[in-house]
């Protein structure tokens, strides 16, 4: 089993300036390897692997002698990368889905690279990078199993992190927790309310740093472009964007755990993200409560929690009466669950809430029959 670790890290200022270094010329070999298969395709017709792009690189190396400064395993990967972008290009062309094809990288616009198998190593709370040196690295808690791989990545704000990914044993799961079912109907309103009728707010992360952001993005429009003063207001931007996502990511984390640990099986309506943030009156709330970060956060946390994730279809989950099953029209400002055949009425999230219940246990009705 893979897993992921973080870490933040503390280059020097000659670090510092090595790694944005490699980050540019990793930049120049991602836009010339794009550039080289779009023209092959273009001229001759002919589709070019990542393996033929691996033998450019001593030729662009002799033509570009600063590429030597970069360890050759980060400029593979960046071919590589650039042969992902041309599958996934692919993938979602057969899929029927808008395309998108790979796109050249602007000045900023790369922001992390790889050591794919070796080049680097971890020493008494220093990480040894080749090319660039030993670096602070803060080691908050300890990395589990054999290291595969490293990545390395600067945020828009300037913060350095070094992210390992590691392959440990499948560990025993614990116990699954009989019993224990919850379905969770995530909302604007309330940011989730669970089946046994508890409800989490909306903290509203953005909403509450909104008139912050306004005031300092008022500041950057200001400044006239290419001035020091721009590049300064830019940061206090990039400052409270990244403070709002550590929130977020925080918050969502909290209520990961708690699920997990206190319910066997969890259950989650599928929702379409992409298509509810067409509607533009609510596409600002819908990105602000980040529920698909909620739903990743909580699957991969229950496989080593005894818990297990579900997700159902969405449809009529609200309409549906949780008591006798007719469907009951409701427009979005309608908050209770008024059922005109057996009388019920309760919050309309809770409602809902219950038969995402309902639709989880009945799709593992073949499976851990005993426990449910």
């Amino acid at each position: 089993m893979l897993k992921a670790f973080k870490y933040r890290i503390y280059p020097t200022k000659a670090q510092t300036t090595k790694m944005e270094r490699t980050l540019d010329l990793c930049r120049w070999t991602y836009n010339e390897t794009l550039a080289y298969r779009k023209n092959s395709y273009e001229s001759e017709g002919k589709s070019i692997s990542k393996y033929e792009t691996h033998n450019l690189l001593p030729k662009w190396k002799e033509d570009k002698p600063e590429l030597k400064e970069v360890f050759s395993q980060i400029l593979q990967n960046v071919q590589e990368r650039v042969d992902l972008a041309f599958k996934a290009f692919f993938r979602r062309i057969k899929a029927g889905e808008k395309p998108g094809y790979p796109r050249f990288k602007g000045k900023g616009w790369y922001d992390s690279f790889t050591y794919p198998q070796m080049g680097f190593k971890l020493d008494n709370g220093l990480l040894e990078l080749s090319k660039i040196g030993n670096i602070k690295i803060k080691l908050h808690r300890p990395i589990e199993g054999k290291i595969k791989r490293l990545t390395v990545r600067r945020t828009a704000t300037g913060k350095w992190f070094a992210c390992f990914s590691v392959e440990i044993e499948d560990q025993p799961k614990p116990p699954w927790k009989d019993g224990s079912l919850v379905g969770i109907d995530v909302g604007l309103e309330s940011f989730a309310t669970l089946s046994n009728g508890e409800k989490i707010s909306n903290p509203r992360f953005f909403r509450e740093e909104e008139h912050e952001l306004a005031r300092v993005q008022r500041k950057l429009s200001k400044a006239p472009k290419g001035t020091p003063d721009r590049k300064k207001a830019l940061k206090v931007v990039e400052r409270v964007h990244e403070r709002i996502a550590n929130k977020r990511y925080e918050f969502a984390h909290q209520i990961s755990n708690d699920l997990v640990n206190r319910f066997g099986l969890i259950a989650f309506e599928d929702l379409n993200i992409k298509g509810m943030t067409k509607n533009h009156c609510l596409a600002k709330s819908i990105h602000d409560v980040a529920w698909n970060m909620l739903v990743t956060l909580t699957s991969y946390k229950a496989e080593s929690a005894g818990s297990m994730v579900v997700l159902v279809d969405p449809r009529n989950t609200s309409k549906m009466c949780s008591r006798c099953g007719i469907l009951v029209e409701k427009t979005l400002s309608d908050r209770v669950h008024n059922c005109p055949q057996c009388g019920l009425s309760m919050d309309r999230d809770w409602n809902a809430a219950i038969n995402i219940l309902r639709l989880g246990t009945q799709s593992l009705q073949n499976a851990r029959r005993p426990a449910l």
